[in-house]
């Protein structure tokens, strides 16, 4: 039984991985409070993963790369579900979107050049991805209740849109100041 217990975080973590495609066909074919229930059981899961491998020692490698990847796949399926809805504005989908391709391709570039940087999650990335998910979580609530409050879905989207741009910039920041060291060592 420990054996599996000790698997538990993982298992939890794939789950959410098969929520995001789940999420997005809910979202489509138009069972709202069903795709509400998904994105709540992925939050959940999210947190007991994290307490799981923390409380009890079960951080694995595989598992310090799969969570960011389920979160990651997560926000994408809602956002394009979403979008392709009409329920999201496509200047915030591609903002966020765009955000997170161009921190996987600063990765990418670190490996390539060898570049000095030690890749870590930022607070503002935190924050982030937290009101991502707040935004996400709102935007289904009102499709599940059918409330029409387009004033609040504006706010959170201004907001998402300003968090996000700001964790943009400082990730943007950290890699020009390694770019920067990197060309002049090799100056």
């Amino acid at each position: 039984m420990s054996g599996l217990f000790r698997h538990l975080p993982n298992l939890l973590t794939a789950m959410r991985v098969v929520c995001a495609p789940a999420l997005a066909i809910l979202l489509v074919s138009g069972a709202d409070r069903a795709a509400l229930g998904v994105f709540a059981f992925a939050g959940l899961s999210d947190a007991a993963d994290g307490y799981f491998a923390k409380r009890f020692g079960f951080a694995t490698r595989f598992g310090r790369y799969l969570d960011p990847v389920a979160d990651k796949l997560l926000m994408l399926a809602a956002f394009v579900a979403l979008t392709a809805m009409g329920f999201t504005p496509v200047w915030l989908a591609v903002l966020v979107i765009a955000r997170d391709a161009a921190i996987m391709a600063a990765i990418a570039l670190t490996h390539v050049l060898g570049l000095p940087l030690k890749i870590a999650p930022l607070s503002i990335g935190k924050w982030s991805t937290a009101v991502q998910v707040v935004y996400v979580g709102i935007t289904l609530l009102l499709l599940a209740f059918d409330l029409h409050w387009s004033n609040l879905a504006r706010v959170f989207a201004g907001l998402t849109a300003a968090v996000t741009v700001a964790s943009w910039l400082a990730y943007g920041g950290i890699l020009l100041k390694a770019l920067a060291m990197h060309y002049r060592r090799t100056a």
